[in-house]
């Protein structure tokens, strides 16, 4: 999908004015993730000949792994949500403490969100789509459909087109994804607009021709069936969610888009690169080089009539020969050539590309060490990571609210129009895993200790620790406290006894 054409189509057709440039600088975003830029990747090198040749760099592809880094740091399996009200977070977590259950268990929605944190800092932004199948409506307005099914659609920046923007923050969008329906390739386009308080969402299809050249076409498609073509949700709560790295975006085009966590890093990426490049082409070309006298070489003649020269050891013959009659005052007619790999030089340059890379992308200046330095104390490591942990709990700030809107829709979801039990606007809360400040074993020996001196309430170190919610931690401690006062009484003598 050429997101750029298909907003200049759109713009067309519906009346909009939506920016298509900065979704180039996206593209460009894209093509530094993928480890292929090419405007930069490609070198051109001049043969002997004369002849002009490329080749493409040696890479260390690092914006990928800067993006992966971070979501493994922010949403990861030890990432727990913690739901007051019981039957919500049955429906909503499943019945098990590991919380694999239920709608998200279901959808899969936790590696999903964590590629989804990848991507929207690869692009600058992504956001959790919501809908519903086989959802009834009538009279244009959606109604309890107990047999339908949630789903969540997980899109990075070229896919998200936002239409009203207030106080910062995307009220109206629409959604552009490429799908296949039963072997073709469509492109998809959800439509959320707030209208008298209610949102109502459409349904569009779209094929297309020739998106790469200036003739680009679109044309309508049929919408796969039992899909509606536009229905109001009957309320104002959102059916989307968005966010973005925690970081002032430097361009101003692209309202209410984000920036990529490496777009003030290319420099740097480049450095990476080029340090890398210069590594593997002295390590290529640093082979052992024997140069012969012509003389110590036999000659052929193919059936062409073209002369060849061959060297001894193309004969299986000895590589080192000393001829009779020679001169040995004279200039050796072959000498051994031994080429410098410049191992340590080449090591220290990478590193410190390395090192300005992860400094830019908020990762801290020694993230990636290649050094065996030996074994850090807590303190020292977490000192030396304070850019990394600071930047972190920046960037949770944005990802804990997408995730409390998208939680909350769901539940309003399940609600008004699934015929769950669940309360919409009971508290919830986003248990982020902190192990890299500090080690979970050790908050949760802590934690531990603090509920048994009486310093927290036993019932939290349930919630945060056993993701229960507070209905079935306060039960859980209830059970534990009248099974412990039974085993006290047992092993109690009565009154008299001696």
């Amino acid at each position: 999908m050429n997101i750029t054409r298909f907003i200049q189509y759109l713009n067309k057709t519906k009346g909009w004015n939506l920016q298509g440039a900065y979704y180039t600088t996206i593209d460009q975003w894209r093509d530094w993730w993928q480890g292929w830029y090419s405007p930069f990747h490609c070198i051109k090198e001049t043969g002997l000949d004369g002849s002009l040749c490329t080749r493409e760099m040696y890479r260390l592809k690092m914006p990928k792994r800067a993006c992966e880094d971070w979501a493994s740091l922010l949403l990861n399996d030890k990432t727990t949500v913690t739901v007051e009200d019981a039957s919500s977070a049955r429906w909503l977590l499943g019945e098990d403490d590991q919380q694999t259950g239920g709608q998200l268990g279901r959808m899969e929605f936790w590696p999903n969100a964590n590629a989804l944190v990848e991507l929207a800092f690869r692009s600058g932004t992504g956001a959790f789509v919501l809908s519903v199948e086989a959802l009834t409506v009538q009279g244009g307005k959606a109604i309890p459909s107990p047999e339908a099914q949630l789903c969540v659609d997980y899109l990075p920046a070229e896919c998200i087109l936002p239409l009203t923007i207030r106080h910062g923050k995307i009220i109206e969008a629409a959604f552009a994804s490429e799908v296949t329906i039963s072997g073709n390739s469509c492109i998809y386009l959800q439509t959320h607009r707030l209208i008298q308080g209610q949102y109502r969402i459409t349904n569009e299809y779209f094929t297309s021709r020739d998106e790469d050249s200036e003739s680009a076409s679109y044309e309508s498609a049929p919408l796969p069936a039992g899909m509606a073509a536009s229905f109001s949700t009957g309320s104002s709560v959102p059916w989307f969610s968005t966010f973005s790295p925690n970081i002032v975006k430097t361009d101003t085009k692209g309202p209410g888009l984000g920036m990529s966590v490496f777009a003030e890093a290319l420099d740097q990426a480049k450095q990476c690169d080029l340090a890398f490049d210069n590594y593997c082409r002295d390590i290529f070309l640093g082979g052992k080089k024997v140069f012969y006298g012509r003389n110590l070489l036999q000659t052929r003649v193919d059936k062409e009539g073209k002369l060849h020269y061959v060297t001894p050891d193309s004969l299986r013959q000895q590589l080192f020969m000393h001829t009779s009659g020679s001169d040995p005052d004279t200039e050796p007619e072959w000498h051994e050539y031994n080429p410098d790999l410049r191992v340590e030089q080449n090591s220290r340059a990478v590193q410190d590309a390395l090192d300005y890379f992860s400094f830019k992308c908020g990762l801290g200046a020694h993230h990636y060490q290649f050094t065996n330095t030996g074994v850090k104390t807590a303190t020292e490591y977490t000192g030396g990571r304070q850019d990394m942990v600071q930047h972190a709990n920046r960037h949770q700030i944005k990802i804990e609210a997408a995730l409390l809107q998208v939680f909350r829709s769901m539940l309003w979801i399940g609600q008004n129009l699934l015929g769950a039990a669940v309360n919409p606007e009971t508290p919830i809360t986003i248990n982020f895993d902190d192990s890299y400040i500090t080690d979970a074993q050790t908050r949760r020996a802590q934690d531990k200790d603090d509920a048994l001196s009486g310093f927290i309430p036993k019932y939290r170190y349930n919630m945060e620790w056993r993701g229960m919610s507070e209905e079935d931690a306060r039960a859980a401690v209830q059970e534990a406290s009248e099974e412990s006062n039974a085993g006290t009484e047992l092993l109690t003598f009565g009154e008299g006894d001696a």
